[in-house]
């Protein structure tokens, strides 16, 4: 086995790629947890990045047959990365951003805001709005809203970077999901499956399950697919947006472009890469068909490219995956947390935040002290821990970051 270290303690095995000693205990029991669930398949993959989180734990991978946890999706159904490499270098860009960070704030709603008026750009996308009439009755009244922040960042750990790569090209890169509508969707259904009666005996219920066959199953399916779909665009709708502010700076912007030379000369798919890392997806591992959830985990098919962010002032990487199939080919969706939002505004200032984001245009405010680098994992760390799942690509540095 390829992985760093196993997991004991539950019924299924669990594959680490990290040291549990560097795993929070509370992860730990909720990893347990997850493998300890009758429908899992050979083994639970637990990606570097790895932490606490709802349900099921943030950085890992589980097969399921005929089944599958909502908690193992997670509430950002969707969330993920994209990023464009453009024809600019860094001799194009000002010395001063902050007039290019104002112009994308204006144009791009953050936080928990939505477009004034739903534009055309939104609207063009009918079938996904045709769609919204077949999704749950509870947000049958919530269309308007889900029109309206398709192209929004979000808040938390979403965010907005120009980068550039080690030959000084640069690169746009975003993080976001499926936005206030998708946390709707996962609610609900996470509420209807902790009801169902063979849920009952479950060490913890925030991992009830739906099974195969059933109509809260097919329910689930329906909506989470359409929500997945939602965040892509989202995202889309996002680069699209940056990309008109961008040319109003560099009229002659072109994007995505991919390289002329080197290892990745003419691949269009290195140059332009959108991944979900909160999603479900079928497939087939170690000789059955099941459903995948990766939860803070991309997917690194071999030749597939990803992205792995790191944090604010930190190092973010392409990748291209290697189709490890320990890892039911996947990969981690970033540096992860290493400690909580609130620890983090106790323990770092306003002048530490300025100092660990030296030379990025950003936001430096006691509002974003909880996204400082330091409450991160080191994300040369977890790119080593997994060396065996994915390949470098290009490696980005942040010198713009628009935060949620």
């Amino acid at each position: 086995m390829a992985a760093v270290a196993e997991l004991g303690g539950a019924r299924t095995p669990i594959w680490m790629w990290t040291r549990p000693q560097e795993v929070d205990s509370a992860a730990l029991d909720q990893l347990r947890a997850v493998a300890d669930l009758p429908y899992v398949h050979h083994h639970v993959a637990v990606m570097p990045d790895v932490h606490l989180g709802k349900g099921a734990t943030v950085g890992s991978v589980v097969a399921m047959r005929d089944a599958v946890s909502p908690a193992a999706v997670g509430v950002d159904i969707g969330c993920g990365m994209a990023a464009v490499r453009t024809n600019l270098t860094a001799s194009d860009l000002p010395d001063d951003l902050g007039a290019i960070r104002a112009a994308v704030e204006a144009v791009i709603p953050v936080g928990r805001l939505g477009h004034p008026t739903v534009s055309g750009r939104v609207r063009s996308h009918r079938e996904l709005w045709d769609g919204f009439a077949d999704l749950h009755p509870l947000v049958s009244g919530r269309l308007e809203r889900a029109m309206a922040q398709l192209g929004t960042l979000g808040s938390g750990n979403h965010f907005i970077e120009l980068c550039l790569d080690t030959g000084d090209q640069v690169w746009l890169m975003l993080h976001s999901g499926s936005r206030n509508i998708g946390k709707e969707l996962a609610e609900v259904h996470i509420g209807i499956a902790k009801r169902l009666a063979h849920n009952g005996d479950l060490r913890d219920r925030d991992l009830a399950v739906f099974l195969a066959g059933t109509a809260e199953m097919r329910a689930y399916r329906h909506d989470l697919v359409w929500a997945q779909r939602y965040a892509q665009l989202n995202r889309v709708t996002m680069l699209g947006l940056y990309q008109d502010v961008l040319h109003g700076f560099f009229p002659g912007l072109r994007l995505p472009v991919a390289p002329q030379s080197g290892p990745y000369a003419g691949e269009r798919a290195f140059a332009s890469v959108n991944c979900h890392h909160n999603y479900v997806s079928e497939e087939h591992h170690y000789g059955a068909d099941v459903l995948v959830t990766r939860k803070g985990a991309i997917s690194a098919r071999s030749g597939e490219y990803g992205i792995i962010p790191g944090s604010m002032g930190t190092r973010s990487y392409i990748v291209r995956g290697l189709g490890n199939p320990e890892s039911f080919h996947s990969a981690s969706h970033g540096a992860g947390r290493r400690m909580s939002r609130s620890k983090a505004k106790k323990m770092f200032t306003v002048e530490d935040l300025t100092a660990a984001t030296a030379g990025v245009e950003c936001r430096k405010d006691a509002g974003v002290i909880d996204e400082i680098p330091a409450a991160y994992k080191d994300i040369e760390q977890v790119i080593a821990n997994q060396r065996d799942l994915v390949a470098v690509a290009a490696e980005l540095r942040a010198v713009l970051c628009v935060k949620g």
